[in-house]
């Protein structure tokens, strides 16, 4: 973890309430896909918890989703504003272990951390299939930025509008030869994933309300097999053998 001050370089309206920030600092504390940031807004007093979506030298990307105030005032700050950010926060996903025929499934904003995933297995000389859901096809974001990647887009949308009608689970039970995910998204979306009895392997990055993000108040922890774990310092990102529902 490292506290430092980055600058707000851009913000993008996207869809369905996500935006994309680009944000100028140190990422030096980063190392992993599926680990998250901790904003300090003006005037809140709680921070908020960011999925990191990319990150290089000097820049980070986030997607947020606008979902109460202090997102929606994140999002429209002008550029210039300067934020103290905790990062390299949470355990991310570990590329190293994953399955050579690997599924990379994202529901919603939950499909931000998948993006500087699919990047650095790419680099790694594979290429894993991808499934995103959403809602319907409006609410859809990032799909070209993922096919500019080189990676073959799969989307399953609620209302059928986009892509497959149904839940990212129709797409995958017709996908040949996988048996192992990484998955962020919704709990419920996680918890269906993991059920399809063709998975054998994965890893599930979890969704918690925090208040410290470092593992200091225990406010995210969840039960596992190998007993209490919290979501931001133990997590977010859990191996499938350990999950408990």
């Amino acid at each position: 973890m490292k506290e430092s001050v980055f600058a707000l370089r851009r913000a993008r309206r996207l869809a369905g309430g996500v935006w994309e920030l680009v944000l100028a600092g140190d990422t030096s504390a980063v190392t992993a896909p599926g680990q998250f940031v901790n904003l300090e807004l003006p005037g809140k007093f709680l921070r908020r918890p960011i999925s990191i979506c990319d990150w290089g030298a000097g820049e980070l990307t986030l997607l947020v989703k606008e979902a109460g105030e202090g997102t929606r005032e994140l999002v429209r700050l002008p550029a210039g504003t300067e934020l103290n950010v905790l990062s390299g926060l949470g355990n991310g996903f570990d590329i190293a272990r994953m399955a050579e025929d690997a599924v990379l499934v994202g529901g919603g904003i939950g499909i931000a951390p998948l993006y500087g995933l699919a990047k650095r297995v790419l680099e790694t000389g594979r290429k894993p299939a991808l499934v995103l859901g959403f809602r319907s096809g409006a609410e859809a974001f990032y799909l070209e930025e993922f096919a500019a990647l080189g990676l073959e887009v799969r989307t399953a949308t609620e209302d059928g509008s986009l892509g497959a009608r149904g839940f990212v689970t129709d797409v995958l039970k017709g996908l040949p030869d996988f048996r192992y995910v990484l998955a962020c998204g919704p709990t419920a979306m996680l918890k269906a994933v993991h059920a399809l009895p063709r998975i054998t392997g994965g890893q599930f990055s979890f969704e918690a309300r925090m208040a410290c993000g470092f593992g200091a108040c225990v406010g995210c922890t969840i039960q596992t097999k190998k007993g209490l774990r919290r979501v931001c310092k133990d997590g977010p990102v859990f191996h499938k053998e350990d999950i408990l529902w």
